[in-house]
């Protein structure tokens, strides 16, 4: 366990002002932000933005929703595309005082009109490319012109908010079954601080490259809370998905960092004619949201030279283990409590005492950690699982070997992880039983072959006419993408303990084997 975390914010703090006030001041003719729309072998799309154009938009946008009577604290869901102005929306509503709640585009109207309900949200900024639902008599619609206009008021200054005050929402699956919202304040940048050394390994000069959406919080944060906290370029795409693109942009750009989640690398290997001087610029890479294999860090290093460094977060702190420049890299392992975080493995029946290295239990964080959530929205009882005395206890299994690396064991409860999303089974599962062929159905995460780890439902149908493909199709009519099932099994019966309760690890041998299929 690492020693307790002293450097504690000021008082008074903004988290927008804090990525770019300074820099606008320090040095605003800076490239902030590469926005590359569209890019191939002959010709692109892309926008610069610096500093002080960015904090200048930013205050612009700030002032229009205050002129628009939100007032601080309210809640804004942002129902936007991949594109700059979802992220500008996002400082600005911050830098309002107003807590933006960045959503997945993969959402569907269905899901937004009730994460808009649990949320409280009094108004939807949309851009008119994504469906929107029926809206309450009480949420004010923010429309394409809308969001124009907000950039064309004069700008005002950032909110004087207190470091614990709220700052942005996010939503994540819940054990209990439908997504909670975790609440953040404005000291969550401020606890990332860790990571700029303890994972980025950030140098002057580094063009961090990230290779998700606007709208993922692994964007707004690796991608840009960190960089622009520190003076950096970063670079995100909002083109047609084609894995030759990042490759060619960093090349073209000079990125020197690049971040994205296994699954990416994996197939930058196999699809892309990777070389070390293909990707000249790069010093490192960096990956989250799933496990790093250790076969895929190898092929990686050995066919690009450049290591992959990985880290383990979670959506209520952010990543928290690493591995970096200064932290080799152990394959298997996702690396060491980054430096000045107080991470333990306490007992998984209960207590405070940690366990001694080559024990497993839960991981366990310290909440005196400034990057830790302000708690659930309105989940009392699901935040009370979590906090036990002065620790906050997630549901991941692992220990600590002698060295002080982390070894990771799995999930505690039943939460699946979905290219770097967390699902819950209930969920899913709860979606899936409203189709009129279905009996009962249980949701859980396989592996149809080594390597690869999907989400299934099993089905007991109901009738003879149940098709698997018209279940998925339903699916994904109300459900994220990264949520629907990517296989459908037709079982007899599901596997239960005596109380009925589904086994879901049981699931995996119902899973047919490449000789039976």
């Amino acid at each position: 366990m690492t020693g307790y975390m002293a450097d504690l914010p000021p008082a008074r703090f903004n988290l927008a002002r804090y990525c770019l006030d300074r820099q606008a001041r320090a040095h605003g003719d800076r490239t902030a932000l590469i926005v590359v729309n569209r890019i191939d072998e002959t010709s692109e799309d892309v926008e610069r933005w610096t500093f002080a154009a960015i904090d200048e938009r930013i205050r612009r946008m700030a002032a229009g929703l205050a002129g628009a009577g939100l007032a601080p604290g309210e809640r804004l869901f942002i129902r936007m595309g991949n594109s700059a102005d979802y992220a500008f929306l996002f400082f600005a509503a911050n830098a309002a005082g107003l807590v933006p709640i960045p959503a997945s585009a993969m959402l569907s109207a269905e899901e937004v009109s009730r994460l808009i309900a649990d949320s409280g949200a009094s108004a939807i900024a949309w851009d008119g490319s994504l469906a929107l639902p029926d809206l309450p008599s009480d949420v004010r619609l923010i429309d394409p012109q809308g969001i124009a206009a907000l950039a064309r008021c004069e700008p005002v200054d950032y909110a004087d908010t207190a470091a614990d005050d709220p700052a942005f929402l996010i939503y994540t699956s819940g054990t209990l079954g439908a997504p909670k919202g975790v609440l953040h304040a404005q000291r969550a940048v401020w606890g990332r601080r860790p990571m700029y050394r303890g994972w980025e390994g950030f140098e002057d000069g580094d063009v961090m490259l990230h290779a998700g959406a606007f709208n993922w919080t692994y964007t707004l944060g690796v991608g840009l809370f960190d960089p622009w906290a520190n003076g950096l370029t970063a670079i995100v795409y909002t083109g047609e998905r084609d894995i030759a693109v990042w490759p060619r942009i960093v090349a073209r750009f000079g990125a020197t960092i690049m971040a994205a989640v296994p699954t990416l690398y994996r197939q930058m290997l196999k699809y892309c004619d990777l070389t070390p001087a293909a990707l000249a610029p790069l010093r490192h890479a960096l990956t989250a949201g799933e496990a790093l294999p250790a076969t895929l860090l190898e092929h990686w290093h050995e066919t690009t030279g450049r290591m992959l460094y990985e880290a383990l977060g979670m959506s209520e702190i952010s990543t928290y283990i690493s591995s970096a420049p200064s932290v080799p890299v152990k394959p298997g392992a996702p690396g060491k409590p980054q430096p000045g975080r107080a991470v333990a493995i306490l007992p998984v029946e209960g207590g405070e005492d940690p366990l001694p290295p080559g024990e497993a239990g839960l991981i366990a964080v310290h909440r005196s950690d400034p990057g830790l959530m302000l708690g659930y929205w309105n989940r009392p009882d699901e935040e009370a699982l979590v906090y036990r005395g002065n620790w906050f206890v997630g549901g991941d299994v692992a220990h600590f070997d002698e060295d002080g690396y982390l070894w990771f064991e799995g999930r505690n409860d039943d939460l699946m992880n979905a290219f770097g999303y967390r699902v819950s089974p209930l969920e899913v599962e709860s979606v899936l039983e409203r189709h009129r062929d279905v009996a009962e159905v249980a949701v859980g995460e396989v592996s149809p072959r080594a390597g690869l780890s999907i989400v299934a439902a099993f089905v007991v149908a109901r009738t003879d006419r149940f098709d698997p493909e018209d279940l998925m199709a339903f699916a994904a009519e109300h459900l994220a993408a990264y949520k629907t099932p990517r296989a459908v099994f037709a079982v007899k019966a599901l596997p239960r303990n005596p109380n009925g309760k589904i086994r879901r690890k049981d699931l995996q041998r119902l899973v047919p084997s490449r000789e039976d299929a």
